[in-house]
């Protein structure tokens, strides 16, 4: 089976809680289970910016319910877990910013660590089966500046509080999957990104978002550090691990296994080393898409700091779940600036945002190992 005939089977009907549904990643993600036929719950705060892809695209039209409550409120979260009794659960509610978190530590790590607590602290409320998909992020590798890619049994750390807090939460992962998860009906599993770029995002200090802005100003793009080196992937590659990786914990016999244990861990999705580039090559990239633009340097000494180096190694996702990345560098941009180019005219951006998952489901090479 294809991608989207394995996604299909594993999740037409079935009931989803999805934190973070009304940020970037989790609208799409929202917008990707709905089209499977899945059933969503959705869990967060309001969107986080303004414009926003949840509002833009319509996303609140097609959940079962919008409940919108911080995570530090445990009782909501058991009460939401309880009543919905969901076959999957996928957590991608967080802080998600670097330079955020160095201007609020504690909150960040309240969001990030205790947060992942406390929605494992609701899984473990269950009593029928529910498959848990944990996202955190690339950062939560202790960041050495290496040129080789992070593996996923390299050590966690995290130099900026925000790394920092998705290590924490990986360790927190590990520590309740092997304390309570081992057995019983929930399976837990983590997922770790690299930076993810797309439509609908306008989050302040990412690069994509702020060429955007500048782009609609007729300004120069503001670019703060340009050599630095990230894994660029679309936001439909990772979410595409996610839901493969969660059908994986539900149905282990599909990909020749008898148990789900070689799946309850954590997972690298990351694009090919070759769409490990810099800032300035994604820039130069994304202005030639657009066809306009132009950039300038403002590279900031003083700045807290950014890693320089970071990429993943995603041999653990090909050989277990037969997972790889499907669009390269380019067409990941292309498709970006297609999103924003026609939500700047108006267009229907909920139909061209499931036009873009379908095309995505078509390009994908993944096929499952077993029928």
């Amino acid at each position: 089976m294809n991608l989207e005939e394995t996604l299909l089977r594993a999740y037409a009907g079935k009931k989803v809680v999805l934190t973070g549904h009304t940020g970037f990643k989790g609208a799409w993600l929202a917008h990707w289970l709905a089209e499977l036929g899945a059933q969503v719950w959705g869990y967060a705060l309001d969107p986080p910016t303004e414009p926003n892809l949840y509002e833009a695209s319509g996303t609140a039209a097609f959940l079962e319910e919008d409940v919108r409550a911080d995570l530090a409120d445990g009782n909501a979260l058991m009460d939401l877990f309880r009543r919905v009794r969901p076959d999957f659960a996928f957590h991608l509610a967080a802080q998600p910013l670097v330079r955020l978190s160095y201007e609020k530590p504690v909150a960040t790590f309240e969001t990030n660590v205790m947060g992942t607590v406390r929605v494992m602290e609701a899984l473990r409320t269950l009593s029928t089966p529910c498959r848990a998909v944990m996202i955190t992020t690339d950062k939560c590798y202790e960041n050495r500046e290496w040129l080789h890619a992070y593996r996923e049994e390299d050590a966690m750390g995290g130099y900026d509080p925000y790394s920092a807090s998705k290590g924490c939460a990986e360790l927190a992962i590990a520590a309740y999957r092997r304390s309570f998860f081992e057995r019983g009906p929930v399976r837990l599993a983590s997922a770790r990104a690299g930076n993810v770029i797309g439509g609908g995002d306008w989050a302040a200090d990412r690069i994509v978002p702020d060429c955007i802005r500048a782009v609609r100003e007729g300004a120069p793009v503001p670019v703060r550090n340009k050599t630095a080196t990230r894994p660029w992937q679309h936001v439909l590659e990772p979410l595409s691990g996610y839901l493969v990786l969660g059908a994986a914990l539900d149905h282990p016999e599909w990909w020749g296994r008898e148990d789900a244990s070689a799946f309850c861990s954590g997972f690298n999705f990351g694009p090919s080393l070759a769409s490990n580039r810099t800032v300035a090559e994604l820039v130069d990239e994304l202005l030639r898409c657009l066809g306009r633009g132009t950039w300038v340097d403002r590279s900031e000494p003083n700045a807290p700091h950014e890693a320089s180096k970071l990429n993943l190694a995603t041999d653990k996702a090909f050989h277990l779940l037969g997972w790889s990345p499907a669009w390269d560098f380019g067409e990941a941009l292309k498709r970006t600036a297609d999103w924003y180019a026609a939500d700047a005219t108006g267009a229907d951006m909920r139909a061209l945002t499931l036009e873009q998952i379908r095309l995505f489901q078509q390009n994908h090479r993944f096929s499952l190992p077993t029928a």
